[in-house]
């Protein structure tokens, strides 16, 4: 069995703790000692040893609101939505490829453009057939029947289902037959695509009943796309266990939202917030009422997650990377804005992208942490994010990333030997 040996750490281990040195053991795909620099084993026979130098080593990081889908990219400008489906493919690929090179060793989606693409993506991955991140799939973002100008803009897809409880089931039922883990439904509309749809709920309580109860019964998960209190409300009687945006929770949604704080997530996706405010499109594109509800929306959620934390509601970074103002491979910019503008240190931050990203995969006992026994998804840093953690914006500051024990970037320059039986 292969066997790394990561020297002279600095170690984050995912808990928040501060940094320790130490000297981390992997063999095959999991970590097997963390050890104090004095109680540090020497090399065996079949060892590759690399003296990190006191670089830090923590977990990967991973993107609990994934769009791997969504065209644009820090390597790839696309200035719509749309792509013919070979073109499709091949970005999703593409992207699960960037995710990976940017630390990020898993990813929740949060919906797709292609009803399979995912599911065949994950294939891929796990077979060895490409890189890409740990990835829980998802299939397209359920939007019923709505008006024309919102369908243009809304990157779901309409689905042919129809409305009503048997619709809703045989749309979670079918995701879950072409393997599909999690199932994405826009509960309420969004201000940033239509005037005040972020008010309007889009199901009824029959139909999110319909698809709480189908999910459990197809071993699936659900997600919300939800804005609204009452879409908030909804999601959490009816079983979603991830919960995006929530800006405006009222007191009943937060009393729900803390009652339920064992059981769901909730990602606010600050990132495309930031990135609205920040975007300086072209004249012809007009983003007037996109910065004015981002505005609003940053406001209202620099008071809301600091109210959720304190319940002891679990907040992930996230933040809709994929938009041409907001590609994917920017993602670690979460980690900063939590920082900035939710009151987070870097530790936190880092704490809720790797231990709190283990149990939005599944993996709380087995992702997100250095400890004996856990997945080897690590990342060598050169640095200290815990100090500055805008520094894992930079992948050149990625001196290694590992994945299942595997390398995808290997620090050739820090080897110190390997010896081979």
């Amino acid at each position: 069995m292969a066997v790394t040996v990561f020297n002279d750490v600095r170690v984050f281990d995912g808990s928040g703790a501060p940094l320790f040195p130490a000297q981390v053991r992997v063999e095959g795909n999991r970590i097997v000692s963390v050890k104090s620099l004095d109680d540090a084993m020497p090399a065996q026979d079949g060892d590759t040893v690399f003296d990190c130098k006191g670089a830090v080593l923590m977990p990967g990081l991973v993107e609990a609101h994934a769009h791997l889908s969504w065209p644009s990219s820090v390597e790839r400008f696309v200035p719509g939505m749309s792509l013919p489906p070979e073109e499709l493919v091949l970005t999703t690929a593409r992207n699960a490829r960037i995710l990976l090179d940017h630390g990020f060793t898993s990813a929740y989606s949060a919906g797709s453009l292609s009803k399979r693409v995912e599911v065949a993506l994950v294939a891929q991955i796990e077979s060895g057939g490409m890189p890409g991140p740990r990835l829980i799939a998802s299939s397209i973002e359920r939007t019923p029947p709505i008006a024309s100008d919102e369908q243009a803009l809304n990157p779901g897809e309409i689905d042919p289902h129809g409305t009503g409880p048997d619709a809703i089931r045989a749309f979670v039922r079918g995701c879950a037959e072409m393997g599909a883990r999690s199932v994405k439904f826009l509960l309420s509309g969004e201000d940033a695509l239509q005037p005040g749809a972020s008010q309007q709920l889009l199901y009824t309580d029959e139909e999110a009943r319909a698809a709480g109860e189908e999910a459990k019964a197809s071993g699936v998960w659900l997600a919300a796309h939800a804005q609204a209190a009452e879409a908030v409300k909804m999601a959490l009687r009816n079983g979603f266990r991830v919960l995006y945006h929530c800006t405006y929770a009222d007191a009943e949604a937060l009393d729900m939202l803390e009652a339920h704080r064992d059981e769901i997530f909730v990602a606010p996706a600050i990132g495309i917030i930031q990135a609205t405010l920040d975007a300086n499109p072209p004249p012809h594109f007009d983003m007037r009422e996109m910065k004015r509800s981002a505005a609003e929306v940053r406001e209202r959620q620099q008071k809301l997650i600091p109210e959720l934390r304190k319940r002891g509601v679990r907040i992930l970074p996230g933040g809709d990377y994929g938009f041409p103002f907001n590609p994917n491979g920017r993602n670690a910019r979460d980690l900063q804005l939590f920082v900035e503008l939710f009151g987070y240190t870097a530790s936190e931050a880092l704490h809720a992208a790797t231990a709190l990203g283990g149990q939005i995969m599944g993996l709380g006992d087995e992702l997100g942490r250095i400890e004996p026994g856990y997945l080897a998804d690590l990342l060598l840093v050169d640095g200290d994010p815990t100090a500055d953690v805008s520094i894992l914006q930079d992948k050149r500051r990625l001196a290694a990333i590992m994945k299942d024990g595997q390398f995808h970037k290997m620090p050739l320059h820090l080897v110190e030997h390997a010896v081979h039986a």
